[in-house]
């Protein structure tokens, strides 16, 4: 790994900031490409001196993203919208990436799409997702496509928006109670590109559905995070029904969920039966309560200092 060079495309973001860590501890030199490189310039101080590059580029402008991945070894897309353009930036945005990364002569591709990508998927998300992979395998048949769960981690917009939730109200409404996911933590996912760079023959040309060691409900979930954070409340399984009418009227301002993201939620987001995995590149999942009771800890009553004094009057 020391010296090669890789692109981030993305490398600001909220799971691009564990890969660079993760590239720049192993010797890489990493070059951050983003639309504002300003917003990453928090990454200067985890790598040397002139291990770190920042460049201006927008998924959206093809000149911008061909000037990002010239002479480098190694480029992954880590771009990814909840909502909004969703064709323009997992489809035609992807599809950039890797005639860019194709044009440019670079080593090995790394794709970063989803569980549940699908070309016949009734989410535009899955759709988007699945029609992405497909561009990318045209332009760069030899990328490496990962598919992971939900991502958490101590900056993600998921347990985070949780526990926010349930540190506000006594009682907290779930939306597909029943939908199970397999939350993989930021940091194995980081590693997970790590080993494909490192080692890009191996998993050239492959397709790996990430996930961490536990399968958990949407329902399961919320009551974790209220007994971790220490809150008693109420969680209140919404009937399908009335989520589906919820859903309906997601496009008003301040809708808890779209239709979109309620179609996405019909699926389970889990590893398929028989799919590659962390375990192919070596990589061994880190567990929900492992790591993330750590930050969570500030959405308690008195924060660190009320988890002080619980353990001290334990």
């Amino acid at each position: 790994m020391n010296d090669k060079l890789v692109t981030l495309i993305g490398g600001g973001g909220f799971l691009g900031r564990y890969v660079a860590q993760g590239l720049l501890k192993a010797g890489a030199r990493v070059r951050i490409a983003q639309r504002d490189p300003r917003q990453a310039f928090f990454l200067k101080t985890q790598g040397g001196i002139g291990q770190t590059q920042f460049v201006g580029a927008d998924i959206t402008k093809p000149d911008t993203i061909a000037h990002a991945v010239q002479g480098c070894d190694a480029v992954v897309n880590l771009v990814g919208v909840l909502a909004g353009n969703f064709h323009g930036v997992h489809v035609d945005g992807a599809a950039t990436v890797a005639r860019a990364a194709a044009a440019a002569g670079v080593e090995s591709l790394i794709h970063v799409s989803a569980i549940g990508a699908d070309t016949g998927s009734a989410s535009a998300y899955g759709r988007s997702k699945g029609e992405g992979e497909v561009a990318v395998r045209d332009a760069f048949p030899a990328a490496i496509v990962l598919r992971p769960s939900i991502v958490f981690g101590q900056e993600d917009a998921f347990l985070n928006r949780f526990a926010g939730m349930i540190a506000k109200s006594p009682v907290v409404p779930v939306l597909r109670a029943s939908a199970r996911f397999q939350p993989i933590f930021a940091a194995d996912v980081a590693d997970a590109i790590a080993a494909a760079i490192r080692t890009p023959e191996v998993f050239a040309g492959r397709t790996f559905e990430l996930g961490g060691p536990d399968v958990i409900t949407m329902g399961a979930l919320n009551r974790w995070l209220a007994k971790t954070i220490g809150r008693k409340v109420s969680i209140v399984e919404i009937p399908d029904a009335l989520g589906a009418l919820i859903a309906r009227g997601g496009a008003l301002p301040g809708a808890p969920i779209t239709w979109d993201q309620w179609q996405m939620l019909q699926s389970d987001n889990v590893v398929s039966p028989g799919a590659a995995g962390l375990e192919a590149f070596g990589v061994v999942g880190t567990p929900l309560d492992a790591v993330a009771p750590g930050w969570l800890v500030r959405f308690r009553k008195s924060g660190r200092f009320g988890r002080r004094a619980e353990t001290h009057a334990a």
